[in-house]
């Protein structure tokens, strides 16, 4: 698939239907994720799929409280957010935080290699690994895209990654960016609507 064709396809979703990723599909999405350009040039990345359901939902229960359309609704009017597709996007997303990582194929951590408190950086060099891993997520949600695969990335809260951290067993000096649920949409899934952008309102030359 032309590079520009699966940039365009590439869409979040939260509703993923019964078809499993094979073995195989994740090894080469996986691998793609790796072509990216590291901090440090180590790729001290790791991947821990979190695929066994019962210990999936276990972690899951624990870790992340539901939140219903209604909460949904009050946490986006505190955040007084007036644009109708943004409120939308979130009004569909937020109840869905919880289904959408039980539901998908497969539930990817990905793990970097973060010696200081990405939380509480001296300067922007200390956000080289965030940064890196994030490059490698980029990668793997194209890659997905080319296989007809989508979905969504969950950022944890400092309690959520704790518990996540511990659950995995993930070693000291490692920490995950988000929880990435991948899978094959439903069929009555629909692609957020995005808010158009003009690019060329958007370039500057020398100056703002």
């Amino acid at each position: 698939m032309d590079v520009y064709e699966t940039i365009y396809k590439r869409m979040t979703i939260r509703d993923f239907s019964d078809e499993p990723i094979r073995d195989e599909v994740m090894l080469k999405i996986i691998t793609a994720g790796l072509q990216a350009p590291s901090n440090n040039h180590m790729r001290d990345w790791h991947f821990i799929f979190l695929n066994e359901k019962d210990k999936r939902c276990e972690i899951i229960s624990q870790a992340i409280k539901p939140i219903s359309e209604k909460g949904a609704l009050g946490i986006i009017n505190r955040w007084q957010m007036t644009n109708e597709i943004q409120r939308s996007m979130y009004q569909d997303g937020i109840p869905k935080q919880v289904s959408m990582l039980l539901t998908c194929q497969c539930l990817v951590i990905p793990c970097y290699r973060q010696e200081s408190n990405v939380l509480k950086p001296k300067n922007l060099s200390d956000l080289n690994g965030f940064a890196s891993i994030w490059l490698v997520i980029e990668n793997i949600l194209l890659a997905a895209a080319a296989e007809n695969i989508f979905g969504v990335t969950r950022i944890p809260g400092e309690t959520e990654s704790k518990k996540i951290k511990e659950f995995c067993q993930i070693p000291s000096g490692y920490d995950i960016p988000c929880l990435l649920a991948l899978g094959y949409p439903r069929s009555d899934t629909r692609r957020t609507a995005q808010i158009e952008i003009d690019p060329v309102e958007r370039i500057h030359h020398n100056s703002w």
